[in-house]
């Protein structure tokens, strides 16, 4: 074991060192550019003999630089430009330098610079500001007299900082994820003049984090996730890993992945595929049993989610999870019920605290709940079942052609467009392939699927929370396993919650009338159905979030539906 891991420790060092050889080659290569390959439209070096001199020059190169970046497809060089319009608005005036003075950086710039360096605390990556290029520069200042002479480098090195910034900016203020139906910000686009303000805080001030930490949203989860980043990168090792393709639809890619996977563990002595079963299997268990997982030696979906969920990945998690919170109103309301599938829990939040919590059941991955923020705005009481036309064609109506007789089994019925009840024996089911012109209805009883409470929010995906008739379920620790709707443990915990908040709501109008309490208790008794209107509707949202922020510490869940990999691949692929 010892030369197995003396030998893959070798490894890394040797791609360590590769990669340090490559920056520094990136860095030569940016270096010749940035003082070359200026298509003679800025200068490409200006040698000054005074500070005096330089502050002179500056303004008028900068000019030039900001002016020349559209012509030059969003580029100083070949160094892509993140907030060229930005650019033009803050410089447009006077063109000063705002990062250095007579050849010297003010304290304010490094304070800037000193903010980019731990960006990933705040769930960021310095490399996406610029940070390699400025920080290349500022060495060769210290290093080259020649360099620390040359007022073009001080002006493109002024302006790749405003750019770095003004991105952190609007990396903090929205995040990076694109916006979508689920995005609630009222302020997705950012002016001008707000990035002005924001600039001149910082230059004022000089104080960098807290014209930054202002930005951020007020939303508590979201400052409990960020307060576990430090204790977290303070162990986190940011190697990188093969990723093990599961469920398995490339076994050829499977195979070659799994042994190298554990080969980068210290497992197996070898990354080559045709490992033998009996040793893959005993790798396999090996690790099982480091992960305290159950050591049966199988690749199972527990295991290979554990073989992925790497630091880097993990880290990937927290940056997502932080440009969610993001997406949420800039706002939140005062009561709410948040759903988080990834962690298959409820919470009720009132004035910032939570009220109650409940475990819940949600979709399958192949039939995965949705994100979506809507109001609950009905209770029913003993509701019937309609099942969806998508479950009778994938469930019901396989075992119909087998056997009509399978709803009256199952205690379900079967009616046509006028409810009216239709005798199964009498259906040719063997011509309906994926639907049928029949609604299929489960009773109200305790049998039921939903149980004996059911909340109804609008919503294009026709799904609800309810009570459920399978409560064994939720001593589950997966629980991904309805067809889309939410099942909630704490049901009578959160129908009451809503039956006195609207109390409270109508009392406080002094008109209108409520649904009492000890009336929905009556009729639960007696197994009746009864709709329940939601005076005050309850903001409800459902998200995925697969870490989240506890006492200091960050705790992650399963990526049960993919869902924060295939972000990751489209926003963090080249990371």
């Amino acid at each position: 074991m010892k030369l197995i891991t003396k030998r893959h420790t070798n490894i890394f060092h040797l791609r360590k060192l590769k990669n340090k050889i490559i920056v520094a080659c990136t860095f030569m290569c940016s270096w010749y550019l940035m003082s070359c390959n200026n298509n003679g439209n800025t200068p490409h070096q200006e040698i000054v003999t005074t500070p005096e001199q330089m502050n002179e020059r500056v303004p008028d190169i900068i000019r030039k630089i900001v002016n020349h970046i559209p012509d030059n497809n969003g580029k100083i060089d070949t160094i892509s430009i993140l907030q060229p319009a930005v650019l033009q608005y803050i410089y447009g005036g006077d063109n000063e330098a705002r990062w250095s003075k007579e050849e010297k950086w003010t304290p304010v710039a490094d304070s800037v610079m000193k903010f980019i360096e731990n960006a990933k605390l705040y769930g960021l990556f310095p490399d996406d500001y610029h940070f390699k290029n400025i920080s290349f520069i500022k060495e060769k200042f210290g290093a080259d007299t020649t360099a620390r002479k040359d007022a073009v480098l001080w002006s493109k090195v002024d302006v790749l900082l405003s750019d770095g910034l003004l991105q952190v900016i609007k990396d903090v203020r929205l995040g990076r994820l694109q916006k979508d139906s689920l995005t609630l910000r009222t302020d997705s686009v950012l002016l001008n003049e707000f990035y002005g303000q924001q600039l001149q805080k910082i230059l004022q001030s000089n104080s960098v984090t807290r014209v930054i930490d202002s930005l951020e949203p007020p939303i508590k989860a979201y400052h409990e996730l960020k307060s576990g980043i430090k204790k977290f990168l303070d162990s986190a090792q940011f190697q990188d890993y093969t990723y093990v393709p599961y469920p398995v639809y490339d076994s050829i890619g499977y195979l070659k992945a799994l042994p190298k996977r554990l080969f980068e563990e210290g497992i197996l002595d070898s990354s080559y595929s045709l490992v033998d079963s009996i040793k893959l299997s005993k790798a396999i268990k090996k690790y099982q049993a480091q992960k305290k997982l159950k050591a049966d030696g199988k690749a199972g979906n527990e295991t290979i989610r554990s073989l992925n969920l790497t630091d880097k990945d993990k880290f990937f998690r927290i940056a997502l999870s932080l440009d969610k919170y993001k997406m949420l109103p800039a706002k939140m309301p005062d009561k709410y019920v948040w759903v988080n599938l990834a962690g298959y829990y409820l919470q009720l939040w009132q004035s910032d605290s939570i009220e109650f919590y409940s475990k819940v059941v949600v979709g399958k991955p192949l039939t995965r709940s949705p994100e979506l923020s809507s109001a609950i705005s009905e209770m029913i009481t003993y509701p019937q079942w309609s099942v969806p036309q998508s479950i009778i064609a994938k469930e019901f109506l396989p075992e119909l052609k087998k056997d009509p007789g399978y709803l009256e089994k199952k205690g379900f019925s079967l009616l046509d467009e006028k409810n009216e009840e239709v005798d199964p024996y009498f259906v040719d089911w063997s011509k309906y392939k994926k639907g049928i012109p029949y609604k299929i209805i489960q009773g109200s009883g305790d049998d039921n699927a939903l149980g004996v409470m059911k909340f109804n929010f609008p919503n294009k995906y026709a799904v609800y929370l309810h009570d459920t008739n399978q409560r064994y379920l939720f001593s589950q620790s997966i629980r991904a396993l309805s067809h889309g709707c939410v099942r909630v443990q704490e049901w009578e915990k959160l129908s009451n919650y809503i039956l006195q908040n609207d109390s409270s709501y109508v009392e406080t109008l002094g008109k209108g009338s409520y649904t009492k309490a000890d009336s929905v208790a009556q009729w639960l008794v007696r197994k009746e159905k009864h709709y329940i209107p939601v005076r005050e509707k309850i903001p409800l949202f459902i998200r995925y979030f697969t870490c989240e922020g506890k006492d200091g510490k960050i705790i992650f869940y399963d990526d049960m539906y993919g869902e924060d990999h295939r972000l990751r691949e489209k926003y963090f692929a080249t990371k």
